[in-house]
């Protein structure tokens, strides 16, 4: 018999979220992490980059004070106390995460996992020279950054050491990379007043979005200060004293930090797990094969969140490789095998947002995805001013969009620029979830004054 009936190998989000699931269930269960538990979201993505992102809002909150009649002085930033108070705040999330296992039952083993054996009696796994007999094992061990192979690499940082060191605020700042982190790493710094380049290879930021988002984010982040960089690739970086010169197919960037933001999707940590030798075949990005039910080719062997391939969902280009789509595929494996509970998650309304300044969210299609799958689709869009910035004096505008299907009158997409356009979203993630039909959001009574009953008053398409 097997020593335990879930062996987790990672304790990132996805891992711990169906280790503690499991657990509830009854289900002996044990996980393995070779760093903190806790994983990239909370240790050195998500968390810390959204309290940054709070610290970086006050410099325009300041600004916009005076017109509601505040009289300050001039404000002066700390940044190093940000980021201590950031890091404080991290060591506290990390020792959560471990009570919250400890308190589950789950046993935590400290060391890197690798699976030696599959028997009759279960898998064989080895972590930190102990060998632990499970009846099922789930890879859950994340991805890390990808890298560009340029000249002068070792010069440059990536967002893992943004998100955990302490360090000076750089007088310049040239971000390598126009996703997520490139875009949101921009903001942040650009409005905590450094001097920031935006390099990146495509035409517009947020390869993936709406397009008319990426348009009006880019013209943002313009407004904003931020010199960009389209069309440009990196070639080249060279230290110069205290600063580096990135040398780009469109000129060189001087700054004193260079940020290599190009993402972490096409790296998977799953080297040296002992999977090939069960006869795994990885995906050529590194990533592990699973269906539906997030079963690799192995009987007993799962796999979810950045290290596997969704279910196949990962080619599809959209955005899978987040923190709740993890969590949520270690629920539905938690609940497959412990609750006799089928469950799936639903990648057509998975709701996504970049913290930049201004925020951009998105649930379901873009207007080009419905476009290209053959649909005769309505659009319903609207730029105004929040009403915040008619005292605050900014120049900041929101956009609203929504595709609709011409057939069914079902909501496809709704996409979204401006302030808090993250809260905003979940609501209408639930409603696509639902298969809201435009005039199901017609019918809706709008929250009046706010941005978001927009969503419920457009009434007239703009394009058939």
């Amino acid at each position: 018999m097997a020593e335990i009936d879930l062996l987790v190998i990672g304790a990132g989000s996805g891992g711990v979220a169906c280790a503690r699931r499991a657990a509830h269930y009854g289900a002996r269960v044990a996980i393995a992490e070779a760093g903190r538990v806790g994983g990239t979201c909370v240790l050195r993505g998500c968390v810390p980059k959204k309290l940054m992102y709070f610290g970086a809002h006050f410099r325009e909150a300041f600004r916009a004070a005076r017109g509601y009649g505040w009289r300050l002085g001039e404000p002066m930033l700390d940044f190093r106390t940000l980021l201590e108070n950031r890091n404080a705040e991290i060591a506290r999330l990390n020792r959560v995460y471990v009570e919250m296992l400890e308190r589950a039952g789950v046993r935590i083993l400290h060391g890197r996992a690798r699976i030696r054996a599959k028997t009759a009696q279960g898998f064989i796994v080895e972590v930190a020279g102990t060998e632990i007999l499970a009846d099922r094992v789930l890879v859950a061990v994340g991805a890390r950054p990808s890298l560009p192979e340029i000249p002068g690499i070792e010069h440059a940082v990536t967002s893992d050491g943004l998100l955990e060191e302490v360090y000076p605020l750089p007088r310049r700042l040239a971000v390598v990379g126009a996703g997520y982190i490139g875009v949101e790493f921009a903001s942040i710094f650009r409005a905590l007043g450094s001097e920031v380049t935006l390099v990146y290879r495509g035409e517009l930021p947020l390869r993936g979005f709406d397009r008319e988002l990426r348009q009006e984010l880019a013209a943002a982040l313009g407004r904003a200060g931020i010199r960009l960089l389209p069309g440009a690739r990196p070639e080249r970086i060279a230290r110069n004293g205290e600063a580096c010169v990135l040398e780009t197919s469109a000129g060189p960037v001087e700054a004193e930090m260079v940020l290599l933001a190009t993402g972490r999707q096409p790296i998977p940590n799953t080297r040296d797990l002992g999977l090939e030798e069960l006869g795994i075949r990885l995906a050529p990005d590194g990533s592990i094969p699973v269906d539906l039910a997030y079963r690799t080719k192995v009987q007993g062997l799962f796999a979810v969140g950045d290290c596997s391939d969704h279910a196949g969902h990962r080619l599809d280009g959209l955005h899978h490789d987040l923190t709740p789509v993890a969590i949520a595929e270690g629920r539905a494996v938690a609940e497959r095998l412990f609750n006799a509970k089928p469950m799936t998650v639903n990648y057509a309304t998975v709701p996504t947002a970049v913290f930049a300044l201004p925020q951009v969210a998105s649930v379901g299609l873009t207007e080009d995805a419905a476009r290209a799958e053959g649909r005769r689709i309505k659009l319903f869009k609207t730029r105004f001013r929040p009403m915040y910035e008619t005292l605050g004096g900014g120049d900041e505008r929101i956009l609203m969009k929504l595709v609709v299907d011409g057939a069914d009158d079902r909501v496809l997409g709704v996409h979204i620029l401006g302030g808090e356009a993250a809260e905003i979203i979940q609501g209408f993630a639930v409603a696509l979830t639902c298969r809201a039909t435009k005039a199901q959001f017609d019918a809706t009574v709008a929250l009046h004054p706010t941005a978001a009953e927009e969503l419920v008053t457009m009434w007239r398409p703009v394009e058939e």
